[in-house]
């Protein structure tokens, strides 16, 4: 054995400390029902929605990509979904 010596709780208390995520991840139908402000308002409260798009994509989110994007969130639509994150949260597409 070697003489390693690891403080797993002082770790634990770093990486609580760290990792504060206030939101959660939301899941929706993007259809036109929704009003643009209920989608802003959850992402100021720091969720990520994932939102399942029937219809045109650039029209339904019209109402709020802009306000999102303005202040550093991220739009991303893959695969009939479209993913928006707030600032801070960033959606790794490296692997599409």
């Amino acid at each position: 054995m070697s003489d390693f010596d690891l403080d797993l709780r002082t770790v634990e208390e770093h990486i609580d400390e760290e990792l504060e995520i206030d939101g959660s991840i939301v899941l929706g139908v993007l259809d036109g029902e929704t009003p643009a402000e209920e989608w802003l308002e959850a992402i100021s409260k720091g969720n990520v929605l994932v939102l399942n798009v029937e219809g045109d994509v650039n029209e339904l989110a019209a109402g709020f990509a802009r306000d999102i994007r303005e202040s550093g969130g991220n739009l991303v639509h893959f695969r009939g979904f479209l993913l928006v994150t707030p600032p801070g949260v960033d959606v790794n597409t490296d692997r599409l």
